[in-house]
């Protein structure tokens, strides 16, 4: 169980929704404000943005290393990809002010200190490492240090990179720590999903386990939450339509609002895990078999097969007496359609 911005995070709570903003803005600081109030509309818990440059992530340089040669993003150089797709330092004051002023969570991952700098001068309620920071085990002590929940997504990572960050963040003062499930790649196919790698991490590491979902349907969202993910991180935009670095992965507010609706349903139907009846099956109760007299029979004559039988409704003894029965006296008169009860049995 943790906690962001007073809102408990856990099993027994609904699953907790984030909406990945990223470089779903497009570059326009109102299209990154509409993008947030549809969040909130939607019903998702959180808004999260990236804080980075393109000079924190890489260098401007055109060798053959810093060009990507495959996927989404084949042919860009690395500098220009995130020279587009950053959401610049000084929205973020506003972006702030603004989802709070609108009464949605919103925090941001971090790439390097100086990010997670200001994000804690903006008084961030948590903070998320990404993916492929798993294994910057310098930046997650410097994030750890700032005493807040981090959220820490595990893609690309093999379980010894997964601990050495646990550890690290542990071991820097992080109380609350969220591991988050996620396939890096750009969409996932549903059948690479691998849901029940959560099991696995929440085994493993006995901590909440989410899922960062980059599939393009609500599929692995409703089964991480069958097998116990307590939050569901997706991209999100107000239209694919509107082409950009993320566009092609990101879900638009109909499918937000489905994901919202799908995984508390699913959530709710899991129930306490504790073997109790509903008190909604109580009426059913009188649908059961049980033992009903189905032959007139006089005080003091003996029972036998002809005169019981095992049916519908509920009210009388249960089938399981039915031998017992058997062979005993009747101490009053009885009529086809009268229950069998023990008060009408000579003992």
């Amino acid at each position: 169980m943790l906690e962001i911005n007073c809102r408990k995070i856990g099993l027994d709570q609904p699953p907790y929704i984030i909406a990945e903003l990223s470089a779903n803005h497009n570059g326009s600081i109102e299209k990154a404000k509409q993008t947030i109030q549809l969040a909130k509309d939607c019903g998702a818990d959180a808004i999260k943005l990236q804080t980075y440059t393109p000079e924190s992530m890489t260098i401007d340089c055109d060798k053959n290393d810093f060009i990507i040669k495959e996927g989404l993003w084949e042919g860009y150089k690395l500098f220009d990809l995130y020279q587009k797709a950053s959401t610049p330092y000084d929205w973020h004051t506003e972006l702030f002010k603004y989802a709070r002023n609108i009464g949605i969570t919103i925090f941001s991952t971090p790439f390097d200190e100086n990010a997670a700098d200001i994000l804690e001068k903006l008084d961030t309620p948590a903070y998320k490492i990404a993916s492929f920071e798993l294994t910057d085990l310098p930046l997650i002590e410097y994030v750890a240090r700032k005493g807040k929940p981090m959220l820490i997504s595990t893609g690309m990572g093999n379980l010894e990179e997964i601990s050495d960050a646990v550890k690290t963040a542990e071991n820097s003062g992080c109380k609350e720590i969220l591991l988050f499930h996620c396939i890096s790649s750009y969409p996932t196919p549903s059948c690479e999903a691998n849901i029940r790698s959560i099991e696995t991490l929440r085994e493993k590491f006995k901590c909440p386990i989410g899922l960062s979902d980059h599939t393009l349907s609500d599929t692995a969202a409703m089964a991480a939450v069958s097998l116990g993910g307590v939050a569901i991180e997706k991209h999100f935009i107000i239209n694919r339509k509107e082409k950009g670095p993320d566009s092609q992965f990101s879900i638009e507010p109909p499918e937000l609002r489905e994901l919202v609706k799908n995984t508390k349903a699913c959530w709710e139907t899991l129930g306490s895990g504790r073997f109790e009846r509903s008190s909604l099956e109580s009426k059913s109760k009188v649908f059961r078999r049980s033992l009903y007299f189905v032959k007139d029979i006089k005080a003091g004559e003996t029972i036998t097969k002809e005169h019981i039988k095992r049916i519908r409704p509920g009210f009388g003894l249960k089938p399981k007496y039915f031998n017992d029965i058997l062979n005993k006296k009747v101490s009053v008169d009885v009529s086809r359609g009268d229950r069998v009860t023990w008060d009408v049995i000579k003992t």
